[in-house]
């Protein structure tokens, strides 16, 4: 998810920070004696997390159970939003964020991360009969973007910021909804975005262009208050649902193909020093 700016306000989470002053901690031990931990989310976000009916679901959510089963954890989702998630961390109402949340240095520096879990770029969503074939060939187009991401990052840099053919919307759905209704030539947000959007509606004939040269690679980790002892906890079990099979069988159920598990490890392994 997501692939978004650090848009947070800090005066918020001082005013939080304060509330939460003396309060017990989020987690607590249920019945099974394992602690259930908080995790808060921005559910619209599909096929990442997003809402079946009252249910969270999503290839984030089944990941995050895998790693916490692992680690000897329980939890206890909410869909927060997008802009509280960073709020109830920094506060630490919650214990732990999952929401397609991009690995940065500016986070860094409030936020801890576990090791990196989802390798994402940023494609190009078009119908099958768009003579656009790669990200020079939107210059001039009219693109749909969902806002304050870094689909609409790249756009700023390669149209020129606040170029009015670059269309922003709440959410990828609204972007699609655009390009589908005509007011757009393309869409570009995350590849695994994309790819389902393409695949679960064949009728709309749509295609799905990979620039690898235009869009750089990022890796999705799981947030946390800074300092917590869950981290350590955490990537230890990502290392091992990598290693036994359990996250490229939740990847393939999602996606319907298998992840670079290698390109994944490499990661991990250069977060880890």
């Amino acid at each position: 998810m997501k692939k978004r700016f650090f848009v947070i306000i800090m005066m918020a989470i001082a005013a939080l920070v304060v509330s939460a002053c003396g309060s017990s901690e989020t987690s607590e031990t249920n019945g099974s004696g394992k602690k259930e931990l908080r995790v808060v989310t921005d559910a619209a976000y599909a096929p990442f997390e997003y809402m079946d009916g009252d249910k969270i679901v999503g290839f984030d959510v089944d990941f995050l159970k895998a790693a916490a089963k692992e680690a000897g954890y329980e939890l206890k989702f909410e869909n927060v939003g997008w802009d509280p998630i960073f709020v109830e961390i920094g506060s630490k109402r919650a214990d732990l964020a999952v929401s397609s949340i991009s690995i940065n240095d500016e986070r860094k520096q409030t936020y801890d991360f576990s090791l990196p879990y989802f390798l994402s770029t940023n494609k190009i969503l078009v119908r099958e009969d768009s003579t656009i074939k790669n990200a020079a060939d939107l210059k001039g187009k009219v693109v749909a973007v969902q806002n304050a991401t870094t689909g609409q990052e790249a756009m700023d840099k390669l149209l020129g910021k606040n170029n009015e053919n670059i269309k922003k919307f709440d959410n990828n759905n609204l972007a699609i909804m655009e390009m589908l209704s005509g007011g757009a030539d393309a869409v570009v947000a995350d590849n695994g975005v994309v790819e389902v959007y393409a695949k679960n509606n064949p009728d709309e004939k749509l295609k799905v262009i990979e620039d690898n040269g235009s869009f750089e690679a990022e890796y999705y980790g799981i947030l946390f208050p800074k300092g917590t002892d869950l981290k350590a906890d955490f990537d230890k079990a990502i290392k091992k649902i990598v290693e036994n099979g359990t996250y490229e069988k939740i990847y393939q159920e999602w996606f319907g193909q298998k992840p670079n598990i290698e390109m994944l490890k490499a990661e991990q392994d250069k977060a880890s020093k």
